[in-house]
């Protein structure tokens, strides 16, 4: 029987938790720094490497995504450093995907060419959007010209090259995200990754939403209307949703993500990054410190986990429902009553299915177009009480 890495895929996260700038909107492990001791970091996620490696051996590796917070600020020697340790310990799959997080304000050519020859093939650039002024209240470092060429520059260095926008933006109108979706789509992306706005609590946007000073966000029928929108354009042009936020021409899907939305392994390292092991059967998520001299500190203790937590199976079917129903392809119920015996309520399958919500082909289980944007409450129907 095969292994769950083998049938998922098998990834590895490099959180990088320092950026230029904090943006008012992000709630990801990101810090400002003036300095980095790039040597220390670097030694610290080897030995990372060489202990998650050494329990994982024989294991193909599909793919490796450093994010964070602005991975671009990473020396490319580190990158590469950090790549070439990953082969002592996994064999590399023959297609496999090295994404970098990159942001337009920290690009220059001469790190870019550092990049791909240490082993990045493919670039994922937080544009987030095509209008100076957006960009400014969301807090970007980086001008619409910046990121023109920020891509350009991408393009003509990686084959694989995605690239951030976020819709339902302060005093946006349906008509302005069409114009600027169909600017976007005039640079022939292979990948979009296409985010609603959302105003998370402990951010600069959740304390003036809270204080009644985020004015002029869209209603949410306003938002939803926006979503509908960019599915019809995306699929006019030829990169149609592959997932809930994510467009991509066929075959050009983030291997990586769909190892998360697969229910694959995947190791996390870094400060505050999550991973996703199964060993000998059992299911595990683990976490790291999130503040990085913590982190540092973990880590020349012996292990930069602060949790490693058995995922029980019930846990683990209602993840794997509500990942796999974010994509096109959706889930193999044989697979999830593997995971777990009877782990939804099949009884509601004729109700969602007229309300065209869900669909079933055989074992493969997905959510409609209609269903995707309303998820949680289909997984409130399907899971058990």
């Amino acid at each position: 029987m095969p292994e769950n890495w083998q049938i998922g895929g098998f990834g590895l996260y490099v959180h990088w938790p320092f950026c230029a700038s904090k943006c008012p909107y992000c709630d990801f492990n990101s810090h400002v720094a003036t300095t980095i001791d790039q040597s220390a970091w670097l030694e610290a996620y080897l030995a990372e490497l060489r202990r998650v490696g050494a329990e994982t051996e024989g294991r193909v590796l599909d793919s490796i995504y450093f994010g964070g917070g602005t991975p671009s600020l990473m020396a490319p020697e580190t990158v590469a450093a950090i790549i070439d340790e990953a082969k002592q310990h996994w064999t590399f799959a023959n297609d496999i995907e090295i994404t970098l997080e990159a942001n337009p304000s920290s690009i220059e050519a001469q790190n870019f060419a550092g990049y791909r020859d240490g082993g990045v093939n493919r670039v994922s650039m937080g544009i987030q959007a095509l209008n100076n002024d957006d960009l400014r209240k969301l807090g970007r470092l980086h001008s619409v010209d910046e990121a023109k060429q920020a891509l350009t520059l991408a393009k003509s260095l990686f084959s694989r090259v995605n690239f951030d926008l976020i819709y339902a933006r302060q005093d946006q109108s349906i008509e302005a995200w069409d114009e600027e979706l169909r600017e976007a789509l005039s640079f022939e992306p292979s990948h979009l990754s296409m985010y609603q706005l959302t105003i998370e609590p402990g951010t600069a946007f959740g304390a003036r939403h809270e204080a009644g000073k985020l004015l002029g966000l869209p209603l949410d029928e306003q938002a939803t209307e926006m979503f509908f929108l960019t599915q019809r354009i995306t699929r006019d042009a030829g990169i149609p949703a592959y997932e809930v936020s994510n467009h991509a021409r066929p075959g050009d899907e983030s291997r990586h993500n769909l190892i998360y939305w697969r229910s694959g392994d995947w190791l996390g390292i870094g400060p505050g990054a999550h991973g996703r092991i199964t060993l000998n059967g059992t299911r595990y998520a683990t976490e790291t410190a999130l503040a990085p001299n913590e982190w540092l500190k973990t880590v020349s203790q012996g292990s930069g986990e602060s949790l490693r937590d058995v995922i029980p199976a019930d846990e683990w079917a209602a993840e794997f429902l509500l990942m796999g129903l974010r994509t096109a392809e959706g889930i193999d119920l044989a697979r999830l009553n593997k995971i777990h015996e009877n782990p939804i309520n099949v009884n509601k399958f004729k109700d969602l299915i007229e309300l065209d919500l869900i669909d079933l082909d055989g074992n493969t289980l997905r959510a409609t177009e209609n269903g995707r944007p309303v998820l949680n409450g289909i997984l409130r129907e399907l899971l058990p009480d």
